[in-house]
């Protein structure tokens, strides 16, 4: 019992944070069955490259624009029943692809459940904070970040069987049904887990009041996580640019593409790779300083463009997602930092503001990408690249070396 008690606290698991853990599991299974193939999905039902990059760009606006809103939600009623709130939004999106098979439904659909990490994040941040020591912090992230990566590698591989035994079309929205009912036992699960938050006395919460206006709370950011800030938005313009044509290169495009199932493998290893990073690293960044993970990090994000460019056939894809799979190095360092240097009482809330300003510009580099792809391919990778140098770069130079 001794060892079992030890390794919860090593991992920093809670009754309240494995609650959130299911929850992830759960709703992010269902979002992940089809998600990496909405792209070969609009285009089956008539949409062109346009839409695809509409599609990513919503992602990414929406993102943005859900991510505060869900963030003062939280700080407002409370993480548990804030959760419960963007279980619900999930769902109503789902249905919505479920019912009406038309690429304007889907992305109508799209505004509610590809947003659902997004606003739910901010959420879930602030009950890590709240459950646990800042010196186990950066491991509950990194669990939180872990457990993410089981429904993304599981996902993509459950749907592109579905998509192998009925088609694009009817694949697609099976998945998105299994998807329905996932969510609403998320929803049973997280009730029974999550514990009320109880911290704040009432005289704590009067006077800590979440702060609404984003201009106000954005004076309150300090001047090392705005740094941060600025380096990261360059970095995911290189994520971003060629984010949603990576699945077409590989299917489409490639002297040897892939199959639907083969991509779903691909994520599948580059998930595992992920989940193989976390727990180490998690443990070496709570005992030293953080920005050379984080550099480290910006680093394997600007290679992928690069790499992938070069690779046509599922061997070498395999090196690529690899590659891309270690990006998540110093992912949850990064994310603990930011609940580390927020305001005490406005965690969720000031979360909700770093991904309202980054995602609202990374979403121009994921409408910008599909012009660029329609250039050609090549154009799209290599501008994809070399923003991922810059942002690097600047953050070499003009990070702050954050430690304990």
């Amino acid at each position: 019992m001794s060892k079992v008690t030890h390794l919860s606290d090593f991992l920093g698991l809670t009754r309240s944070t494995v609650g959130v853990l299911f929850m992830v599991i759960l709703v992010g299974l269902g979002e992940r069955l089809a998600e990496r193939f909405l792209p070969m999905y609009l285009l089956a039902l008539g949409g062109s490259a346009i839409s695809i990059g509409l599609l990513n760009g919503l992602d990414n606006f929406l993102s943005a624009v859900y991510a505060y809103p869900g963030g003062y939600l939280s700080d407002r009623i409370g993480y548990k029943r804030a959760l419960i709130v963007f279980n619900i939004i999930a769902m109503i999106g789902f249905l919505i692809v479920i019912l009406i098979p038309t690429w304007q439904a889907v992305l109508a659909g799209a505004v509610l459940f590809l947003s659902w990490s997004a606003i739910s994040l901010p959420a879930s941040m602030s009950l890590i904070a709240q459950v646990l020591p800042m010196t186990k912090r950066t491991m509950g992230v990194s669990m939180h970040s872990l457990v993410r990566r089981i429904p993304m590698g599981l996902g993509p591989v459950l749907g592109g069987l579905c998509i192998g035994l009925w088609g694009v079309k009817n694949g697609v929205r099976t998945a998105f049904a299994v998807a329905f009912a996932l969510a609403f036992v998320a929803i049973l699960l997280q009730q029974k887990l999550i514990e009320d938050d109880h911290s704040k006395t009432s005289n704590q919460k009067r006077e800590s009041k979440p702060e609404k206006n984003p201009f106000k709370l954005l004076q309150l950011m300090r001047p090392s996580l705005k740094r941060l800030l600025v380096s990261d938005i360059l970095v995911r313009f290189c994520e971003q640019i060629p984010y949603a044509f990576v699945v077409v290169w590989c299917m489409n495009v490639i002297a040897e593409p892939v199959s639907a199932f083969q991509f779903g493998i691909l994520t599948s290893i580059e998930m595992a790779t992920a989940m193989l990073v976390y727990i180490p690293v998690a443990y070496l960044a709570d005992k030293s300083a953080k920005k050379p993970f984080v550099v480290i990090t910006f680093i394997f994000f600007t290679f992928f463009p690069f790499v992938i460019l070069f690779c046509h056939s599922f061997e070498w894809l395999v090196l690529a997602f690899i590659l891309r799979g270690l990006k998540e190095f110093g992912e949850p360092t990064r994310k603990a930092l930011i609940v580390d240097l927020a305001p005490e009482n406005r965690k969720a809330g000031m979360f909700g503001l770093y991904y309202l300003i980054r995602d609202v510009c990374v979403s121009v580099a994921a409408f910008g990408g599909a012009f660029l792809w329609q250039i050609s391919p090549t154009t799209n990778f290599m501008m994809a690249f070399l923003f991922g140098v810059v942002g690097t770069v600047w953050f070499a130079f003009f990070g702050r070396d954050l430690s304990p």
